[in-house]
């Protein structure tokens, strides 16, 4: 019988059983982008932040993206696309440093991050400041659902691990596959995981379907 796959995540795929792992409550704060030479973007949810405000205000600022993904989601709003990283918030640092110390930054984020990058480059005399555009909340479907047997689990942030375990905890036999390793970093201690190939919700599924 083959093994039932759960995917905790805000995006979706026909091979899994999928399970909304955040509530995300947008905010609008009050910014003034004419201060800042480049934006930095890490997740498709600040691009969908971003529509709460006056797009000529921003959308001719050049952005550090995360990942293809969310350079991909910022085009296509109309952004321009300054560098895309590896896919890791942790590396972002690395391409901080491909410019001057003097570039002006704004880190658009949601208000809890597991990433510390910014603050790593801010410690190298980088400036970096931020804007909290959005709130995320362990979702009610993520809450009421119950996984008690080996099933394979994706999980794509450490908010996904955290929400999860409130409610559950990880069967022994379960395959445990992790989209990075910040993610990895939020199971308990002993759990035996994969990290996917590459840091998308396509890769772990490709790997869980081949477990």
């Amino acid at each position: 019988m083959t093994k039932k796959i759960y995917l905790f995540a805000t995006s979706k795929s026909k091979y899994a059983i999928n399970v909304k792992s955040l509530d995300v409550r947008y905010l609008k704060p009050d910014i003034d982008f004419s201060k800042y030479d480049h934006l930095i973007i890490t997740s498709k949810q600040t691009v969908k932040a971003l529509e709460q405000h006056d797009k000529k205000d921003f959308i001719n600022i050049p952005a550090l993206c995360v990942s293809i993904k969310t350079a991909v989601a910022y085009k296509e709003f109309g952004g321009i696309v300054l560098a895309v990283g590896d896919g890791y918030g942790d590396n972002l640092a690395k391409n901080i440093k491909e410019f001057p110390k003097e570039t002006k930054w704004l880190y658009l984020r949601a208000e809890l991050i597991a990433s510390d990058f910014v603050k790593r480059s801010q410690d190298e005399g980088y400036k970096i400041d931020y804007e909290i555009l959005y709130v995320s909340e362990c979702s009610k479907e993520i809450l009421d659902t119950r996984v008690n047997d080996d099933s394979t689990l994706i999980f794509t942030s450490p908010s996904s691990v955290e929400c999860f375990l409130k409610n559950n905890s990880i069967h022994p036999d379960a395959k445990i596959i992790v989209i990075g390793t910040t993610t990895a970093k939020s199971l308990p201690e002993g759990i035996k995981y994969i990290i996917s190939e590459k840091t998308s919700i396509e890769s772990c599924i490709e790997l869980a379907l081949s477990l």
